[in-house]
C-alpha cells in the first residue's frame, strides 16, 4: 500500500495545514499550524453536511468571480 500524507497547506503560511484521517468510523479533521494543533471529530452524516457546505461556500466564490 501506498504511504501518502496528502495535507492541505494554508494559503498565507507554508507551516499551517490541514490533514483527514479515518479513525474507527469517525473522520478526523487535524489542524495544524506551528507547534500549535487541533482535532475535531465527526460522524458521518456531519462529515456529509460539512463537505456539502464547504462546496457551497466555493461555489459562492466562484459566483463572486463569475459576476
Amino acid at each position: 500500500m501506498a504511504k501518502i500524507d496528502l495535507k492541505f497547506i494554508d494559503n498565507d503560511y507554508d507551516n499551517a495545514f490541514i490533514r483527514t484521517k479515518v479513525i474507527g468510523e469517525l473522520i478526523a479533521i487535524e489542524i495544524l499550524q506551528e507547534s500549535k494543533s487541533a482535532l475535531i471529530h465527526l460522524d458521518k452524516s456531519t462529515a456529509i453536511k460539512f463537505a456539502k457546505t464547504l462546496r457551497t461556500e466555493i461555489n459562492k466564490i466562484k459566483e463572486v468571480n463569475n459576476g
